[in-house]
């Protein structure tokens, strides 16, 4: 079953194992162990570069003939041009998300529930959030928190990445967290009007696409990018209204295992605005070099995937790392055949995007999941047949997975349909229960429709779906043999 070397074959061999993490890989403790240090150490360069920042002299030639002053004072006039000199009010208006905070976990962080009970926030962020109660009487007024602490910041947790490490992220407080949303929801809109979509990946794929093709256009990733934006560098390029805004509502201090430490970060990954204010600013320092060195050409940002025209790319490293960010050397690519952005890769215009196992195979889900992978991966592009030397692997694969769930037709097959020219019966169904959101399923409507001018489509906050966690079978109304865009030859004979 071995598949002959080849570019695409060696690629997956390559990174199709790089994120799997199991009882038998480096435990749980050591990742995370591994991730906080990393964290710190980059909080230990966050703070040289705050310093750097605040002694560089406006004369200091950041670019060959281009001055410190001129760069920065460029780049914020980018992004006053994007964003605006002030934050209107409805961008400290967000809304809550279901993830974990400070003061619920995971488990019962449904958006619904965090607009009753009790509440967290850090002493400024209650500042701003005292200034925004007369935007929504509906929710406040009628009822509010039954409490709301004031806490010190964020609480740092990690999760699974990579075979050896985790990623750090952080749990903010409840209130903090609402405007926060609301700050990277207008951050977000205000990018959209320039051709940043930061809801679509695409734009960036078809770049990278470009990029292998005619080496016209080149793809940088950063390390620890979101936790290099130090304060300094924010206040720098962001009007002074901005800047004092997301001092207010960021969290200044991390938890760290009970411990306190005061950031020089503006913000982590878990923050509302994190994505959206590194785009920003990613896009204001590329298209400022490009400008000072007259070259011309696309500029893509979603989040540190960023994409340029190769003419910068010999200066765009050193001017990134001044302002305290490193380049990503493995996963950044200035010249050759191939691109790498947002989850596309790319060697001469040929797709080659690898596909990951990241946990054992224990379920049969597991199994249709990596089979359906293999088959999407084993497409060869302009033609109607799968690689021939994939079907035996597939077809092993196939043989663990009862007959009466083959037939899927790729679209939402996903775990739990085998996508295969076989006449469809039946597929797996995830069972769900719905729960009442009660009141906080009326405040939950009233925040999500505060701003309507019109008749739109209905917001359903009244109830909410759990996952059960285990399957069923669910039987299909028509039998039919999907039509899909490629076969493996014993799909044709």
């Amino acid at each position: 079953m071995a598949l002959r070397s080849s570019t695409k074959v060696d690629y997956l061999k390559a990174e199709i194992f790089s994120k799997f993490v199991s009882k038998d890989t480096d435990p749980p403790l050591l990742r995370r162990q591994r991730a906080i240090e990393k964290w710190l150490a980059t909080e230990e360069l966050n703070a040289e570069t705050e310093e750097r920042l605040i002694l560089t002299p406006d004369g200091y030639n950041i670019m060959p003939r281009v001055t410190f002053i001129d760069f920065v004072q460029f780049a914020r006039n980018v992004i006053i041009d994007i964003i605006g000199e002030t934050a209107p009010i409805e961008a400290l208006i967000g809304g809550f998300s279901g993830g974990a905070s400070t003061s619920r976990p995971r488990t019962k962080s449904y958006p619904a529930s965090k607009y009753l009970g009790k509440a967290h926030v850090t002493a400024r962020a209650l500042d701003v959030f005292d200034l925004i109660k007369d935007e929504m009487p509906g929710w406040l007024a009628d009822r509010g928190y039954s409490s709301i602490e004031v806490v010190p910041g964020n609480v740092m947790f990690t999760v699974p990445k990579k075979t050896d490490i985790d990623r750090v992220a952080a749990k903010e407080p409840d209130l903090n967290m609402f405007i926060q949303k609301g700050i990277g929801n207008y951050l977000s809109s205000c990018l959209r009007r320039i051709g940043i979509n930061l809801n679509d990946q695409s734009n960036n794929r078809k770049f990278a696409h470009i990029g292998s093709v005619t080496n016209s256009l080149s793809t940088f990733d950063l390390s620890s990018a979101s936790d290099s934006i130090t304060t300094e560098l924010v206040q720098q390029l962001l009007p002074e209204c901005w800047y004092t805004l997301l001092d207010a509502v960021r969290c200044q201090v991390t938890v760290i295992d009970g411990e306190e430490h005061r950031n020089h970060m503006i913000s982590s990954m878990g923050n509302g605005f994190t994505f959206e204010l590194e785009s920003l600013i990613f896009y204001a320092l590329t298209r400022t070099i490009c400008y000072f060195d007259g070259v011309r050409g696309s500029v893509s940002v979603y989040g540190d995937d960023i994409i340029c025209p190769s003419g910068i790319s010999d200066i765009l490293p050193s001017v990134f790392k001044y302002f305290g960010f490193t380049i990503n050397l493995d996963k950044s690519h200035t010249d050759g055949p191939f691109r790498e952005s947002c989850g596309g890769h790319y060697h001469n215009g040929t797709d080659i995007t690898p596909f990951y196992i990241k946990a054992p195979i224990e379920r049969l889900t597991d199994v249709i999941h990596v089979a359906n992978q293999l088959r999407k991966w084993s497409s060869i592009e302009g033609l109607s047949v799968l690689n021939p030397e994939v079907e035996d692997i597939w077809l092993w694969l196939k043989s663990f997975v009862p007959k009466y769930l083959w037939g899927g037709d790729g679209i939402s097959s996903g775990k739990f349909q085998l996508v295969s020219y076989d006449p469809s019966f039946s597929r797996l169904a995830l069972e769900t229960e719905r729960k009442n959101n009660g009141e906080g399923g009326y405040y939950h409507w009233l925040n999500a429709t505060w701003d309507r001018e019109s008749l739109q489509d209905g917001v359903q906050t009244s109830s909410r779906t759990k996952d059960l966690n285990r399957y069923r079978v669910r039987k299909l109304e028509h039998t039919t043999v999907p039509a899909l865009s490629a076969l493996f030859l014993h799909e044709i004979g």
